[in-house]
């Protein structure tokens, strides 16, 4: 179960449980019980260990591993980047319901174009629940990130640490970290230089030619 104790988890679960269903509702939430969903969102803590300062959630569609995440560590503060508007227009209702707006907002903007505001370099964590494929992940989610940064990413059940190219994360100043396999299978890369200033490639790009 991870590091998160059993009553902190169903605390939240509780806290989530109408949000959620919500979620559910508009299609938003992939299958199987939300409480399974909380669970895989929470096991990625153990991966990350302290909770960051602040955080970006790539692609957070209904708002799964983010709001887990958020309740948490409540000292983090957060973005969630969202492309869609409708989807990102319902995470912030869900932010203002749960009393978190406060210390988390919504970006509705593609990666690549975010990749290049003035949030590149902002983040010490970076997580991603299928976002792409790896290179994808890797390319829009190594700038946010700041030298020592990582990016926890949910992996296939099993972990698969050959799907990340060691030459190809060195293009992004990115190493490759710990993997986890159980109970939830993510990936740590770890941010050891910024990355440089040709990525992201323009929007489209990333998933057209990636990296590897």
């Amino acid at each position: 179960m991870g590091n998160v104790p059993a009553e902190t988890r169903q605390a939240i679960l509780t806290g989530l449980a109408e949000v959620l269903g919500r979620v559910r509702e508009l299609g938003y939430l992939g299958p199987g019980p939300i409480e399974d969903h909380v669970t895989r969102a929470l096991d990625l803590a153990a991966a990350v260990g302290n909770g960051p300062e602040k955080a970006l959630d790539l692609g957070s569609g209904g708002g799964v591993p983010a709001l887990p995440l958020i309740l948490l560590w409540p000292e983090s503060t957060w973005v969630l980047l969202e492309a869609s508007t409708r989807r990102s227009d319902f995470l912030e209702q869900a932010l203002a319901v749960l009393g978190l707006s406060d210390r988390a907002t919504v970006r509705t903007e593609r990666a690549e174009a975010a990749g290049r505001s003035p949030m590149r370099g902002e983040f010490d964590l970076v997580v991603a629940r299928g976002f792409g494929g790896p290179a994808v992940t890797a390319e829009c989610g190594s700038p946010f990130l700041r030298p020592g940064g990582r990016l926890v990413v949910a992996e296939p059940p099993g972990g698969a640490p050959s799907r990340w190219e060691v030459a190809g994360l060195g293009l992004l100043g990115l190493t490759l970290g710990p993997g986890v396999t159980s109970p939830t299978a993510c990936q740590v890369l770890l941010q050891e230089t910024p990355c440089p200033e040709r990525y992201p490639r323009r929007v489209g790009v990333p998933g057209k030619r990636p990296l590897w």
